[in-house]
């Protein structure tokens, strides 16, 4: 028999976006009676919450999942165990899916062996703007984004440490745990990293398409950064080991670099060999695009991604300090969420 697909969409206030979403994932080619969308709101103010409840009447496959808590893990969490799936997919709401892309996952997870499977994700800006274009090439560019593959594209299914759009086998959950309720951000990474501490296999396949809506704007892309860079150091204070990829790290290790040498004097040797391979990757990303008008607002961009995330990470590892001091949270102390235990805490 066909295996039942449960989607969790977490939103809050994405009463702009959810409608395509939940329109990319209903007009699937996946049998309709072997599939459901659990939407779990973080209790929106922006008209999301009437949003689902138009949905819901008109397919009785959406249902509506409250989110107290207002952060994702919580609304993941929330969603598993309401799930009636035999598979779980989660779907950020700024993002929709390619009419194949279930069907796809679903025979991915039967022939390859591997627990977790996703796509890649095609990026485009959310609207207009000087800077919509460049911040779309650098969220796709290996200087921007290193070896994310699903953001950078590969050729051929490739084994990975994480994917975008995840479908994992409902099973996992009770062997792995849920998502870690601490962290408002990186519980994706770090659920990741414990399924393949478990000896599990992630799937990158690019024939599974999601179209993913990034910021348009420099003031926006800066907060949006800086946030994913804060949370790319404070899960150290709530997961065993590293939960983060190095990568993750490496804009921390470039802004504590920078600030450190304008006290020796030695700025120059940092920011020079930046600034170089800033402009060379600019000029490529714009000959690449066929936009040579774009190698001007590139380093811009660029820029805006590591000096903010950098800069994020940094203020993290600062409250990362004053955490681990005040030792917040006894060793071993592990939250349960209905019947599934986290596995992950210290």
């Amino acid at each position: 028999m066909t295996p039942f697909v449960s989607v969790i969409v977490p939103c809050r206030n994405e009463a702009v976006y959810l409608g395509a979403c939940l329109d990319s994932i209903l007009r699937s080619d996946y049998p309709p009676l072997r599939m459901e969308v659990l939407v779990a709101d973080g209790r929106s103010e922006d008209g999301t919450q009437a949003l689902i409840e138009q949905y819901a009447a008109r397919d009785a496959r959406v249902r509506h999942i409250d989110n107290p808590e207002r952060v994702t893990p919580v609304a993941l969490n929330r969603g598993i165990l309401a799930a009636r799936g035999e598979i779980v997919m989660r779907l950020d709401a700024h993002a929709t899916i390619a009419a194949d892309y279930m069907s796809l996952a679903v025979e991915y997870l039967k022939s390859s062996g591997a627990d977790s499977v996703g796509g890649s994700m095609r990026t485009l800006p959310q609207g207009a703007g000087p800077f919509a274009e460049p911040i779309r090439i650098v969220l796709t560019h290996r200087f921007g984004v290193g070896n994310s593959h699903f953001r950078t594209g590969t050729g051929s299914p490739r084994w990975v440490d994480t994917v975008f759009g995840g479908c994992w086998r409902r099973e996992i959950f009770d062997r792995v745990g849920l998502f870690n309720e601490k962290l408002e951000r990186s519980q994706d990474l770090e659920f990741s990293l414990r399924l393949r501490r478990a000896g599990g296999k992630i799937l990158l396949v690019p024939d599974m398409e999601t179209r993913y809506y990034a910021r348009a704007t420099l003031a926006g892309f800066w907060r949006h950064n800086w946030i994913n860079g804060v949370w790319a150091v404070l899960p150290f204070a709530y997961s065993s080991g590293v939960p983060v990829r190095w990568r993750h790290l490496v804009p921390l290790i470039f802004v504590t670099a920078l600030i450190g040498s304008a006290f020796t004097r030695g700025v120059a040797w940092i920011a020079a060999p930046y600034m170089l391979l800033t402009l060379a990757a600019s000029f490529q990303a714009a000959c690449r695009e066929r936009k040579f008008g774009l190698a001007l607002r590139l380093p811009v961009a660029f820029a805006s991604l590591h000096l903010a995330y950098g800069a994020g990470s940094l203020w993290g590892a600062i409250r990362l300090a004053g955490i681990k001091v005040r030792r917040m949270g006894p060793v071993g102390n592990r939250p349960q969420v209905g019947n599934l235990p986290y596995n992950g805490t210290k």
